[in-house]
């Protein structure tokens, strides 16, 4: 009954932008955080920017000035502003979400939801 959908990825050039979004919809009593991670082929899937439901954000360092994340408390939907792009930043991007569903609220639990994954490639 929640659902976490993606997009905006895409090709773009080196020094490019992209924006994603991420709207988690459902039965969600709250939420927590929401965050992206990106996976390269043959790396393992790591964290790029978190932001919690208190605005507290978190960045990787090889990301720090170029990619900005917000988040639309109204719209339960989190966006990532990829700016100055290389091709190192060619990925998977998933968007995750930690929320509380309806079915535990009150039981201390929470859970986290992942997008289907959106494909960034930065290339000339």
């Amino acid at each position: 009954q929640v659902h976490v959908v993606e997009s905006g990825g895409g090709l773009v050039q080196p020094g490019g932008s992209l924006r994603l979004s991420c709207a988690a919809s459902g039965s969600i009593f709250s939420i927590n955080a929401m965050g992206w991670y990106r996976q390269a082929p043959g790396k393992e899937r790591e964290l790029v920017a978190a932001i919690t439901s208190g605005g507290s954000k978190n960045y990787a360092d090889s990301v720090k000035g170029r990619f900005t994340i917000s988040r639309d408390n109204a719209k339960n939907t989190v966006y990532l502003q990829m700016n100055s792009l290389k091709p190192e930043d060619t990925a998977v991007y998933y968007c995750n979400a930690d929320l509380v569903p309806w079915v535990v609220a009150g039981t201390g639990s929470f859970r986290r939801y992942w997008g289907q994954g959106t494909q960034v490639t930065v290339s000339s």
